[in-house]
Parts: structure tokens; C-alpha cells; sequence
């Protein structure tokens, strides 16, 4: 991890395909570290700007490695709302695979949506969960992708 510079890190074990290649060809494109984080390997291409960390397994393990490793500043890639608090907290940014950015001013309210959501799915009143991932998700993901790296100068 280079000091002073900021990161990305991938929340490795349920990010799709098609994300994962996106910012892998982003972090060679503008020259910034990727970590990608899951409980089991995930090959990531040939560079000394990507890495793949592999953790133990077990509940929140991958989470709490990106937690702990996370710095001000750095991106977070996470489908994971409470995991994306988290790193908020550490003054980080959280981006959604289907491209909703999560800061300081919008965590409290997706997470509240969140847990609302749990709480109705427990009792049985919602099934399900969100629509398939498809070529909209992507687009809207690589644009705030491009959003977040124009800004992070």
C-alpha cells in the first residue's frame, strides 16, 4: 500500500465479473492500487498495482480486513451497506456495484433503508431481493467509477 495515495479496495466475494474487469482496467489506466478482498482466491490480472487478498473464512472476515486496512480518502467497492458505513466512518468512500456512490451525507439513510428492509423481509412481508445485475448497473457503476478517479486528485 502506498502511503499518502489513495486506494482502491474490492469487496471481493460478491462483486460481478463484469466490475471486478472494469476497475481492474481502471486502476492500470490512471496508475492507482486495487486491493480485491474475498474468503477465497480471485485471480486478478498480472500488475504490481493489483492484489488479491485472500482471508480466512467466516462471517464479516473479508469486511473487517478491509476495515482495518482502509484509509481516509480511499474507495471501497461493496454491495455491503453496513460494511460501506464502516468505511464512511473512517472518512473513506463506499461505491456500490450498481454504481450509488456512499458518503457522509447519504450512509444514514441507505442504511436505515437497509435495516427497514431486513426487518420486512424477516416477517415475511418482502421477498426477495434486488432486480439482476445488468448492462445499466454496469454503465452507471463505470461512470461513477470515472467520477470518483477525476476527483481524487
Amino acid at each position: 500500500m502506498q502511503s499518502g495515495r489513495r486506494n482502491i479496495w474490492v469487496d471481493g466475494d460478491a462483486c460481478p465479473k463484469n466490475v471486478k474487469e472494469i476497475l481492474f482496467r481502471a486502476a492500470e489506466r490512471v496508475r492507482i492500487e486495487l486491493f480485491l478482498v474475498a474468503n477465497q482466491f480471485v485471480p486478478v490480472p498480472k500488475s504490481p498495482l493489483l492484489r488479491s487478498i485472500q482471508v480466512p473464512s467466516g462471517i464479516d472476515v473479508a469486511d473487517n480486513y478491509i476495515v482495518e486496512h482502509v484509509s481516509p480518502g480511499d474507495l471501497v467497492v461493496t454491495a455491503d451497506i453496513p460494511l460501506a458505513a464502516l468505511v464512511v466512518g473512517k472518512n473513506a468512500v463506499a461505491l456500490n456495484p450498481r454504481g450509488t456512490l456512499y458518503n457522509e451525507e447519504n450512509i444514514g439513510t441507505h442504511l436505515a433503508r437497509r435495516n427497514f428492509m431486513d426487518e420486512l423481509r424477516a416477517t415475511g412481508a418482502v421477498t426477495g431481493g434486488p432486480d439482476a445485475f445488468g448492462k445499466v448497473d454496469q454503465q452507471t457503476f463505470a461512470n461513477a467509477l470515472d467520477r470518483w478517479l477525476a476527483k481524487r486528485n
